[in-house]
């Protein structure tokens, strides 16, 4: 029977030749051998305290220097230019010893010899000049000629207003040479508009509203609201044919052109645009603004049932076309008919307060209804009570 022995790898031998215990084999290297609690300790320490040493020559580098460490500081003002002997011999006496006559008395300005920084002089050169400082820019004298926004409004320009804007901004020159607020022209001057200031221009709105009674058209008085308040984003019609998108700066500087009392309903004109507002209320302004007006006779008594226009006298419609005087003077012709038994319509090319009102007195009428149905080629139209609308691009006055 044959017998198998396996052969597998010999056991490690644990102790050499003398008979001494090996050690244990090991991995790659040979672990630290671990310190002991006091040597750690000591250890710490050791840094603990390099580490304060350090931080204190830190803060001793950063800290400012003391009062005492700190450079003396030159003394600039105990400096005296050295005076020749002449000036010397001639120097005033002190302060102290002079009496208030003997002070000598300073010249004019002009006389006066510049100011020299004499901490400076020390750094310039021989022959040094200082640089002679421009005239600033001025305008012209005040007896000469007109104001040169007064100039640019009666050329129909732009507004006073905005023409000081537009000067402010530099966008306008006078023959050439920019112009400055204040100036004044004399003369025929050629005036220069820059396009940017004509695009500011084409930016500005005019709104069309339809006032109604109870709404003052100018600043608030008495409780009642100013006509502007209705322009809100609710109140915009809805059959608008501008195509104008609303936007925050349409509010600023909306005025009116033209007045409408309180009383009184109808087309009130709402605008940026200067050259607008001048050609509906400036003293030269011939634009005509059409009234429907309601009214009743009261002059002497009538049959009951007499109608206004049965009333009112030939000669007195005719009065009211023309002949009547306001506040001592005369009115400028008028166009009045009678629309029904009831209604007048009136066309002036003037505005003068509560004119329709007055003028209707003078002939015995009392008006009980007003409305504004025109200005200009601006009919108020189907624009409902309250709404507003934007004068198209296409629109004149």
């Amino acid at each position: 029977m044959a017998t198998i022995t396996l052969k597998g790898k010999p056991a490690a031998k644990t102790r050499n030749a003398d008979g001494e215990k090996r050690a244990p084999l090991r991995g790659k290297g040979v672990s630290k051998p671990r310190p002991t609690l006091a040597k750690a300790q000591a250890e710490r320490a050791e840094r603990e305290e390099q580490f304060q040493k350090a931080q204190q020559q830190r803060q001793q580098r950063d800290a400012p220097p003391t009062r005492a460490e700190r450079p003396a500081r030159p003394n600039t003002t105990a400096f005296k230019p050295e005076r020749p002997p002449a000036a010397r011999a001639e120097a005033p006496a002190p302060r102290a010893e002079r009496s208030p006559r003997s002070r000598p008395e300073a010249g004019p300005r002009e006389d006066r010899p510049p100011r020299v920084d004499q901490r400076r002089v020390a750094h310039r050169g021989p022959g040094f000049e200082p640089p002679q400082r421009p005239a600033p820019a001025r305008a012209a004298d005040s007896e000469d000629g007109e104001r040169l926004s007064k100039r640019m409004s009666e050329l129909k320009l732009a507004s006073r207003r905005e023409a000081d804007e537009w000067i402010a901004a530099g966008w306008v020159r006078v023959n050439g040479k920019v112009a400055v607020l204040g100036q004044r022209v004399v003369g025929d001057v050629q005036i220069d508009i820059d396009p940017a200031a004509r695009q500011a221009q084409s930016q500005l709105v005019t709104v069309l509203l339809h006032k109604p009674i109870g709404y003052v058209s100018g600043q608030a008085e008495d409780g009642y609201e100013p006509a502007v308040v209705l322009f809100q984003p609710e109140n915009r019609w809805k059959d608008d044919p501008s195509g104008i998108k609303p936007h925050p700066n349409h509010h600023r500087h909306l005025a009116p052109a033209g007045r409408l009392d309180i009383d009184s309903t109808g087309l009130l004109v709402l605008t940026q645009d200067g050259r607008i507002a001048k050609a509906l209320i400036g003293d030269d302004s011939d634009i005509e603004k059409e009234y429907l007006v309601r009214v009743e006779f009261v002059a002497h008594p009538v049959p009951e049932g007499t109608l206004p226009n049965a009333a009112l006298t030939p000669d007195k419609l005719a009065l009211l076309n023309h002949g009547l005087e306001l506040d001592g003077e005369p009115l400028k012709p008028a166009k009045v008919s009678w629309q029904n038994e009831q209604q007048l319509r009136f066309v002036l090319r003037e505005g003068k307060k509560r004119q329709i009102r007055r003028m209707c007195e003078l002939v015995g009428l009392k008006v009980v209804g007003l409305k504004r149905v025109r200005i200009g080629r601006i009919p108020l139209g189907h624009l409902p009570v309250g709404q507003w609308r934007y004068l198209a691009p296409w629109e004149r006055f």
